[in-house]
């Protein structure tokens, strides 16, 4: 979700005018990923430094310190020019740790990469708080790649193997087999397309063209793995047409297909949820289980306030071995 980029960085830049209280029902919030630890839940999103809020009931939210309080040493060595807003981040605990992935990139190319912090609390009060940086997992360069290295999220398969899926516009969505310490690829490598659009062929190979899909989550329910992402364009204010599509598969690495039989990775999608009149564009999800419940993080664009991007949370249901979710009101 990174393009209309002007646009893009006047939005994200609302979360620090102070021109919202800090309790917020709505809070204005891009690309958000959520966990749980004891009574409260952490939102983390797309912002300077990995922007952050707290709640207890996931409809009232508190803006809390950002992840970074100085930009990852690497990063302009990554992105010239990089000002320390960062994207798309993605939130995992595993074997008590919590995994924080997160991307940096120069606005509409694919000079990025995706990065991993770790912590073993989300509670910034406990002795223990500390965002520890561990650098570069994957990297994209124009010219060199046809995929960008953005929109992280991990997912394991069932024998518990790490895979890292990712990506935006280009070629489409990929993935990648990482090391148990999920903090770099597997040798030997093993990189998967998982989704794809069509895309002109007169584009040239370092811009993004016209295959707008991105930001995929994928989320284990029963027999199958279901690749959720966004089509269409984010970050245009009333112009916005992102949209929520869905695929599954009994394996990780696909191939996902949907309601249809198509594949994913040949331009299918079953569409999950949408924009309307109030809402511009809902798309870039994340989907967690808290106690018992499955729900979908997303934004939309809020067609009653400046089409302000604005977090919105709902709780998915199965029908006939498919999420559902209320349209937008």
């Amino acid at each position: 979700m990174k393009y209309n980029l002007i646009s893009k960085i006047a939005l994200c830049s609302l979360l620090f005018t102070g021109i919202y209280s800090n309790a917020q029902k709505r809070p204005v919030t891009h690309d958000p990923v959520v966990a749980k630890q004891g009574d409260t839940y952490y939102l983390f999103c797309t912002g300077p430094g990995i922007t952050s809020f707290t709640s207890k009931d996931l409809k009232n939210w508190t803006q809390a310190d950002p992840v970074f309080a100085k930009s990852p040493e690497w990063a302009l060595s990554v992105a010239p020019g990089f000002n320390g807003h960062i994207w798309a981040p993605d939130i995992t605990l595993h074997n008590g740790v919590y995994y924080l992935y997160y991307s940096v990139s120069a606005f509409g190319k694919n000079t990025s990469a995706i990065g991993l912090v770790t912590n073993t609390t989300l509670n910034s009060k406990d002795k223990n708080y500390k965002w520890e940086d561990q650098g570069i997992v994957i990297q994209s360069v124009p010219n060199r790649d046809f995929w960008n290295a953005i929109d992280p999220n991990l997912i394991f398969d069932e024998k518990g193997t790490p895979y890292l899926a990712f990506g935006s516009f280009w070629s489409g969505l990929k993935m990648v087999k990482l090391n148990a310490n999920l903090k770099e690829v597997a040798k030997p490598e093993g990189w998967t397309a998982i989704a794809s659009r069509y895309r002109k062929s007169d584009v040239e190979d370092s811009e993004a063209g016209n295959a707008a899909i991105e930001g995929p989550f994928i989320f284990k329910k029963g027999d199958y793995y279901y690749q959720f992402n966004s089509w269409d364009y984010c970050c245009r204010g009333e112009k916005s047409t992102y949209k929520l599509m869905v695929g599954r598969s009994k394996s990780v690495t696909g191939p996902y297909i949907d309601k249809n039989g198509l594949e994913l990775n040949k331009g299918g999608g079953s569409l999950v949820i949408e924009g309307n009149k109030n809402w511009y564009g809902v798309g870039h999800n994340s989907v967690f289980t808290f106690d018992g419940k499955d729900y979908t993080f997303m934004h939309g664009y809020d067609a009653s306030d400046k089409a302000l991007p604005k977090l919105i949370v709902k709780e998915v249901t199965w029908v006939d071995g498919w999420p559902t979710v209320k349209p937008m009101d």
